[in-house]
């Protein structure tokens, strides 16, 4: 890591600003920023051209389906997605198998990540009905948060349990995120549908069956057992404007219940159905035009304060099953970046907002150790952007093990051009992943 860099000519968006000039990188961090810097004998000299030059994002929510079902996907191979995209962090889900239900199991993937992460990581502890003793005796800076499932989810950890609930908001010694849907309501109507289709339920009915109701109904319960008991809650992804209205505006930091959404829910809505089917099946659903709309006015008036991706890789078999054998979940670190961006050249969001959104904003929230910004002594983790480069994604190009992806078809205006992970370069355009680097487990200001 004793390499020299230096990424002369950027235009570096970082802390609410953007500053055209240079950046010096030795032993893996940012040594100087400054308009310009005197290149030293040794170091080797990556001109941006005048490209954007932004912190790596880092992703809250991810499935790399390790360990349990490496068929799908695993640690090495969607990292390396990762990276391609411009995602040099990733936090990943407990919902595997075995469970990540105790500090044993978490402790297991972290070294399944070590030496083989093209990103850096962090996991999350699952909780369940009857866990609250490994949770109470968590170590602060052992998992990035406590995942809770207020609704089905892959892995059966749902906490249906009121008891377990309010131990788990009173007790748990680091942020609470949870995926809130109302799991009675969504099995009601699953019968309804049934009654009317039988097995072929129409995908387009997917939102209607994960319905805005039932979202609703978790997402404002979790939001008042954080109240109650003064919990550090953050609710994940986000789909509904009625949701929009049960969290506040205004910087991150002033927040004790924060509030994230998912790239998809921002770029895709429920008249895409019609052409993507099954690929965009997630929970919760991609919902109608006017709730991505309210997403994206949350967003910019910063009720939402994280965006991630909440990959979840299938296998293309699965994937092209009936409604109901059909799984959800869609693989989205490779292209989460260029989608935010077609938002930024839409106008939706300043370029600075997507940073804050991206980069500052979840290095903040989980009191990430010297991350999540372009300063001097961070670790050098950062994505080098053409903002101008316009292509329509193909299969070819898909890097998860899945071999697909529901960007097929899309076109984008923004494209990858480098990525950095600790100060090295991780991936750069026209030739690929650099296998040989690997990230670092995340150390936590706690």
């Amino acid at each position: 890591m004793s390499e020299q860099i230096v990424i002369k000519n950027a235009s570096m968006v970082n802390d609410g600003r953007v500053l055209e000039g240079d950046l010096l990188i030795r032993n893996g961090r940012i040594e100087q920023i400054a308009a310009e810097i005197s290149t030293p004998e040794s170091a080797r000299v990556l001109d941006a051209e005048g490209r954007t030059l932004i912190p790596g994002m880092i992703d809250d929510q991810v499935h790399f389906r390790e360990p349990g079902a490496t068929h799908k996907a695993d640690m090495q191979s969607e990292s390396r997605a990762a990276v391609a995209g411009g995602i040099t962090t990733f936090m990943d889900m407990p919902n595997t198998n075995p469970l990540t239900t105790n500090r044993a199991a978490l402790e297991d993937k972290y070294l399944m990540a070590e030496g083989r992460s093209s990103a850096n990581y962090a996991f999350y502890l699952g909780a369940t009905n009857d866990n609250i003793a490994e949770i109470v005796a968590l170590d602060p800076k052992q998992a990035c948060g406590i995942k809770v499932f207020m609704g089905a989810s892959t892995g059966n950890m749902l906490v249906n349990s009121e008891a377990a609930l309010e131990a788990i908001f009173k007790d748990a010694p680091i942020l609470v995120a949870t995926h809130c849907e109302d799991t009675p309501t969504i099995q009601h109507l699953e019968e309804v549908y049934r009654e009317k289709y039988g097995e072929d339920v129409p995908i387009a009915c997917h939102p209607e069956i994960r319905s805005a109701e039932a979202c609703y109904l978790s997402s404002s319960m979790a939001v008042g057992l954080a109240k109650k008991h003064g919990t550090r809650l953050h609710v994940l992804h986000l789909t509904t404007a009625r949701e929009m209205d049960l969290f506040e505006s205004g910087p991150l930091d002033n927040k004790m219940i924060t509030a994230e959404a998912c790239v998809h829910h921002l770029y895709f809505d429920d008249r895409d159905y019609e052409h993507k089917a099954n690929f965009i099946k997630c929970n919760p659903a991609v919902k109608s035009q006017a709730d991505r709309d309210a997403i994206r006015k949350a967003l910019a008036e910063d009720r939402i304060d994280v965006v991630a991706t909440d990959h979840a890789p299938h296998t293309l078999e699965e994937k092209l099953n009936s409604y109901f054998k059909a799984p959800a979940g869609l693989p989205l670190v490779q292209w989460a970046l260029p989608m935010m961006f077609e938002l930024y050249h839409d106008h939706l969001i300043s370029l600075e907002q997507l940073v804050e959104k991206t980069s500052h904003g979840p290095a903040r929230l989980f009191n990430i150790a010297e991350r999540g910004y372009l300063r001097e002594g961070y670790w050098a983790d950062l994505a080098l952007v053409d903002l101008n480069n316009p292509y329509r994604v193909e299969r070819g190009d898909v890097l998860y093990k899945c071999g697909w992806s529901p960007m097929e078809g899309e076109r984008l205006r923004a494209r990858i051009a480098a990525t950095f992970v600790n100060g090295q370069i991780a991936y750069r355009e026209g030739r690929g992943v650099n296998t040989s680097v690997t990230g670092q487990r995340l150390v936590f200001n706690r």
